[in-house]
């Protein structure tokens, strides 16, 4: 008995060493940029459900952080609900399982459901299989505490109030519509992949903190909007792009070019298509610019003065909201000048908290496109087939009054509807967010700031071949294992 014991305890022993030699093999190489294949949850016949659009956006936007076991404050505000936009596939652990990830620049948490939640679904968005996450049953993940720096991100203080030693490190979030996600920190191998030449990747790896949910209640437990859980590049020190950059793995840079559908999603310098920017307002929780005018039309609106007293509007940039939200200032305005045309005249109705127009014509030649303007020369335009969406015979309004959490009320919220179709860098290394027009199933560049070599990268054309590798090296550890017991 003995003999087995000691046996059995080489062959753990080895299966680490041979899962580390896999972990170093496939983290010794040189960075040229990171490609995640996103993909839309929404199709056209969906995007006509606008009943469910703004609930999506509101249960984001109606955020409250709270307290539990250390005292934790979560910053973030996306989830995955009844009209996640985009997701992504990603390898977690050593070795590695793949989870399903809503991708949120609104969000600084990553968080998935862990193996402890007994509510947690097994099946998520139209059947997908769900995997909960366990600590133990990967060589590489480990607790976080409470005394790491990680923790003190989230918490945004120099020391966890109660923090005691070896505590673990907890997060609780809570939403407006009462769904709640909890459980502990951790920090384990995220894999991804990696550029390595033109429309070619490669797996990467890298160690990242995230949350292990224990508890998720509300609509988190709906079958038909569930994920694994969320992959956040927002805005703090938490963020997945703030620790892989902080790791030194990446540059603090990525973007997004995304359309019904799906699109590309890229960690890196994108030097193609060439983007307008302007300067990201500092010490603000999310991406935020100021906007410097609206057109409707020719026609310019009065922007009004703020609470704040000035006539620049705020304005928070949020892949992972649906609509454009606008103070009522300016809502009013904006719609009044759009169905105010002649044409139009008596075929207005409401439905919801929606403006719709009784319309069977091209929307393009009828209706005027929306120019916003933003510092240094930036603008971007939104086109009638863009802002309005189709409900039985109607077209309704994609503009809606900004009734959402007071803080962010004076605020405009720019979501897909103002994103899609559009290249958005955010260059958090020079604290800038530009955009230009694009065609998102095409190609784009990057730019290896090293070698100064460059790379074309394009969603259609990305490799799962961490999968392959880990399968493979799975097989491999099985094996090598056998033999070493048949041989003792």
């Amino acid at each position: 008995m003995t003999s087995i014991s000691v046996n059995s305890t080489f062959v753990v022993w080895l299966q680490y060493f041979l899962a580390l030699i896999f972990v170093s093999f496939a983290a010794a190489t040189d960075f040229h940029g990171v490609v995640f294949d996103v993909r839309s949850k929404l199709t056209s016949n969906e995007r006509s459900v606008i009943s469910r659009l703004k609930a999506h956006d509101s249960y984001r936007h109606f955020y409250y952080p709270l307290a539990t076991g250390v005292d934790i404050s979560v910053g973030g505000s996306g989830r995955p609900n009844s009209l996640g936009l985009y997701y992504t596939k990603i390898g977690i652990g050593t070795p590695s399982k793949e989870y399903y990830v809503q991708v949120d620049t609104g969000s600084d948490i990553t968080w998935i459901n862990g193996i402890q939640c007994q509510e947690c679904l097994k099946k998520g968005y139209r059947g997908m299989d769900l995997t909960p996450y366990d600590q133990n049953a990967s060589f590489t993940g480990k607790p976080v505490t409470c005394h790491d720096q990680i923790c003190k991100d989230i918490n945004k203080v120099n020391t966890v109030h109660g923090c005691t030693a070896n505590a673990s490190c907890l997060y609780h979030v809570s939403y407006g519509d009462g769904s709640e996600s909890s459980g502990y920190m951790v920090k384990d191998v995220i894999q991804y992949n990696s550029v390595s030449g033109d429309m070619e990747t490669r797996p990467e790896n890298a160690n990242v903190s995230f949350g292990c949910g224990t508890i998720q209640s509300g609509n988190l437990n709906s079958q038909d909007d569930a994920f694994d859980g969320i992959l956040g590049f927002g805005n703090t020190n938490a963020s997945v792009i703030s620790q892989l950059a902080s790791s030194g793995k990446v540059k603090k840079m990525f973007a997004h070019c995304l359309k019904n559908g799906g699109g590309i999603f890229a960690i890196g310098h994108v030097i193609k298509p060439k983007v307008n920017s302007a300067h990201l307002i500092p010490n603000e929780i999310h991406y935020t610019i100021n906007v410097t005018g609206i057109a409707v039309g020719a026609e310019f609106l009065n922007l009004s003065i703020d609470s704040n007293g000035t006539v620049k509007r705020k304005a928070i940039i949020d892949s992972g909201t649906t609509l454009v939200y606008l103070p009522k200032v300016i809502y009013t305005p904006l719609v009044d000048k759009i169905v105010s045309r002649k044409s139009l005249m008596g075929s207005i109705v409401y439905h919801d908290s929606y403006t719709c127009i009784e319309f069977d014509g091209s929307v393009d030649d009828e209706f005027p496109v929306v120019t916003f303007h933003f510092e240094n020369s930036l603008s971007s335009n939104v086109y009638p087939h863009d802002y309005l969406f189709s409900y039985g015979g109607l077209k309704c309004l994609g503009w809606q009054m900004n009734d959402m959490d007071p803080s962010i009320r004076d605020k405009i919220v720019l979501g897909d509807l103002i994103l899609s179709n559009k290249l958005v860098l955010y260059d958090l290394e020079n604290q800038t967010i530009g955009w230009a027009e694009y065609n998102c199933s095409s190609n784009i560049t990057l730019k290896d700031d090293i070698t100064g070599g460059t790379y074309l990268v394009s969603a259609h054309n990305l490799s799962s071949a961490f999968s392959l590798i880990n399968s493979r090296f799975i097989r491999f550890l099985v094996l090598i294992s056998v033999l070493i017991i048949h041989a003792i």
